[in-house]
């Protein structure tokens, strides 16, 4: 997709493994059984977490970059842009 102009987000919480693979904007997920979620959580703040999830990943889609970069959630900077 990348090749083709689409620019992707890969959310995931393996991010050295995606740093390493070339994966252009990576997001940290939450946790290993939960990537997009945490049920530890009450559902109200669980629903605000995915929000953020999504809207970084938003940003980051939006975000041109040269290399594999992370975009943490909760964050404003950009680490490897």
């Amino acid at each position: 997709m990348e090749r083709a102009g689409i620019p992707t987000a890969l959310v995931t919480n393996l991010v050295t493994i995606a740093e390493q693979v070339g994966a252009p904007r990576i997001v940290p997920g939450g946790g290993i059984p939960y990537p997009a979620g945490d049920p530890a959580l009450s559902p109200q703040a669980e629903q605000d977490w995915r929000r953020r999830l999504l809207e970084r990943a938003l940003v980051a889609v939006a975000t041109h970059v040269d290399r594999p970069t992370v975009f943490e959630v909760g964050t404003q900077e950009v680490a490897g842009a």
